[in-house]
């Protein structure tokens, strides 16, 4: 077997001068030679078709050589293309996908479309050959991440794709790559139709509409069709049930109504209890029992099943989390800092418990260590997206890298620059658990009993004047957000304890572009993840300063954000609270409003907005604003112990009292973070 010579005489033939009568079979020399070269050729043993063939090939087959090798020539040379400027493919996959497109074309031009009997015989021949072809084209454009082409060469197919599921399934799959998420469940949907027995099919589609879509009655619905489907798909059951809670904990999270919350809450639960019993080794359906219980604010059985998860996969960073957040809901914030040290240690690059180390550190560390690890974030986010403008990153950090007399007399400590990769700052070194600790050793042994007391690790925040907002020169992608997101979804609404609707989502996605576009020349460039992401890390800095009373850091913090996502509810609410920080209530009352003209349900907005308003003696309005946060969010203590003061200063004592006595119930199993940071998906 001599593919080297194979190769060749391939290449010889496709380049010959295309006759009609050669059509057919330069499409199938085509397909086979890309075949080969995907299939049985490296790129290290790879040469382009103007290059000299390498004497001795990794590809030929050693055992046989001379005798039994034949050489076949022609008296007269075919006429070849020929001229100037002709591509070359330099690669492997390259050559592969050019051969690929060239019959895909031909394929179309071919293509045996009619349904009457007759031709039915050339039309399976004519499905057969496109099939092949474009089952090859989803292996060379996957190798490259070309999802988007995919889709593309995948909906020319569609000509050939009546009544069948694999086309259709494959067509489903390269819109899902490409983040088409709204045509890739209507192209399953068809799917469905064409294998209705198939349970994997409304799972993925219920995946997809629990995600960005967020079209939660659209999940419902498809987690019921595998729910239902009976015995055919028994082994799915679970999985259908889990879908089912995630639809339903989602839905309570949006509900407006507590009466409505209730509700979904208790089914979501019993949806997930039913998942656990049918699947008892299932580390999710016992991660997501523990997450709805802990929503529910039923601490001890969460802690109970997280333990469960724990046993089944012992590194799930989500269990790690959800564990860590349970022990800071019980006041163990240096155990549950521990824990998130140990997560991170596993993965480094998870910005949700990163948010949750700033909080906790804050918590039982203090500012300094809190403003390291945010320094630390921005220096991952660096080294997963390429920074185009160095001066971007200089000046970013420069918030976080001076020092300032007044913090233990620690200016003599130098930190490493954000902008020079060489130099990176390991915030989670004082942490004293190895990658090679159990988790659930650590749960059993220490974590719920013992409080061992952290390192002190003192780091002084910066004192800094705000930064100029002007044009500036956006970073740009070297890869997609889910290389480093393991899969989590948008970031940008962790910080609010009720989910973002989705509507005010898309408001201030639009309006921040609007305001982007009159500031910088420039827009951002590719998927909005990293840049939520990198707002984020900006206001969880500038809640560190507001928490330490600097104004002038906290502003710059926020104009850092700003500058990202102008009209963001998160943003302008961090306004506010520099505004209040600096005295100026109506200033920062009008923050808070233009805050809730963009996301409506925006607890944190609303419980500020009435106490300014509880402080200016507009005691009715302030009432009003507070009843409707506790319909949004009945777990927020704050918002019961203003809504008691509130009360309280209108003489109703006794009402007042509930209220203060709802505040200390919730408050002593309130974590640090919300339960909800942690994302639901299935």
């Amino acid at each position: 077997m001599n593919l080297t010579r194979g190769v060749g005489r391939f290449r010889e033939i496709l380049r010959a001068v295309e006759t009609r009568t050669t059509q057919n079979l330069r499409m199938t020399i085509a397909r086979q030679l890309a075949e080969i070269l995907l299939r049985g050729m490296c790129e290290q043993s790879y040469w382009n078709p103007l290059e000299d063939p390498p004497g001795q090939s990794p590809l030929d087959d050693p055992l046989r050589k001379g005798a039994n090798t034949k050489t076949y020539t022609l008296t007269r040379k075919a006429r070849v293309y020929s001229g100037e400027n002709i591509f070359c493919p330099q690669e492997n996959t390259e050559e592969a996908l050019l051969l690929l497109l060239i019959s895909e074309s031909m394929a179309n031009r071919d293509a045996v479309l009619s349904r009457i009997p007759e031709h039915k015989s050339d039309r399976l021949i004519s499905l057969q050959s496109a099939s092949v072809v474009y089952d090859l084209l989803t292996v060379a454009l996957g190798r490259r991440g070309q999802y988007e082409m995919l889709s593309e060469c995948l909906e020319r197919a569609m000509k050939f794709a009546f009544e069948e599921f694999h086309l259709w399934y494959q067509f489903a799959l390269s819109l899902m790559a490409a983040g088409k998420s709204a045509r890739a469940v209507k192209v399953l949907k068809e799917c469905i139709r064409l294998k209705p027995d198939d349970a994997t099919i409304p799972l993925l589609a219920a995946k997809l509409c629990m995600g960005s879509l967020h079209w939660l009655e659209e999940a419902e619905k498809f987690a019921k069709t595998v729910v239902d489907a009976g015995e055919k798909t028994s082994e799915f059951k679970a999985k259908g049930y889990l879908a089912l809670g995630l639809t339903y904990s989602l839905q309570a999270t949006d509900a407006s109504l507590r009466g409505m919350q209730e509700v979904l809450q208790r089914k979501a639960l019993l949806a997930f209890q039913r998942a656990h019993s049918l699947s008892p080794t299932d580390h999710q359906a016992a991660f997501y029992l523990a997450l709805q219980l802990a929503i529910s604010r039923q601490i001890p059985e969460a802690l109970g099943y997280v333990r469960q998860a724990l046993q089944l996969q012992g590194d799930d960073a989500n269990s790690l989390h959800l564990l860590a957040l349970l022990l800071s809901a019980q006041k163990h914030y240096h155990d549950a800092l521990n824990i998130i040290d140990m997560a991170l240690s596993e993965y480094p690059e998870n910005f949700i418990l990163l948010f949750s180390k700033v909080k906790l550190q804050s918590l039982c560390r203090g500012p300094d260590e809190a403003l390291l690890t945010c320094k630390h974030m921005l220096q991952i986010w660096k080294s997963c997206y390429n920074l185009t403008n160095p001066s971007d990153s200089g000046r970013g950090s420069s918030l976080l890298d001076r020092t300032i007399a007044d913090r233990r007399q620690l200016n003599t400590i130098t930190l490493p620059d954000f902008s020079d990769p060489e130099t990176v700052s390991d915030s989670s070194s004082s942490s004293s658990l190895s990658r090679t600790e159990s988790p659930l050793h650590l749960f059993v042994s220490s974590h719920l009993h013992s409080h061992p007391k952290p390192d002190t690790f003192v780091w002084p925040p910066a004192a800094h004047s705000v930064s100029d907002p002007g044009p500036r020169q956006e970073p740009s992608l070297c890869n997609s957000p889910e290389v480093y997101f393991h899969g989590f979804p948008s970031l940008f609404s962790v910080s609010s304890v009720h989910a973002t609707s989705v509507a005010a989502s898309r408001v201030e996605q639009a309006l921040s572009e609007v305001a982007s576009s009159l500031q910088s020349s420039t827009p951002k460039q590719g998927p909005l993840h990293p840049w939520m992401t990198l707002a984020q890390i900006w206001l969880h800095a500038a809640e560190v300063y507001i928490g330490i009373g600097k104004p002038a850091e906290a502003t710059a913090c926020t104009q850092e954000a700003a500058n990202l996502f102008p009209m963001s509810h998160n943003v302008l609410y961090m306004r506010g609270q520099v505004a209040e920080l600096r005295g100026n209530s109506e200033e920062a009352r009008r923050w808070y409003e233009e805050a809730l003209s963009i996301s409506p349900t925006h607890v944190k907005s609303m419980q500020r907005l009435a106490l300014i308003l509880h402080q200016l003696g507009r005691y009715s309005l302030a009432e009003k604003i507070l009843r409707d946060a506790v319909q949004v969010n009945s777990t927020a203590h704050e918002v019961w112990n203003g809504l008691g003061e509130v009360l309280q200063a209108q003489g109703n004592d006794a009402a007042a009292t509930e209220c203060f006595l709802t505040a200390l119930e919730l408050e002593a199993s309130s974590p640090a973070v919300p339960f909800t940071i942690i994302p639901r998906v299935l």
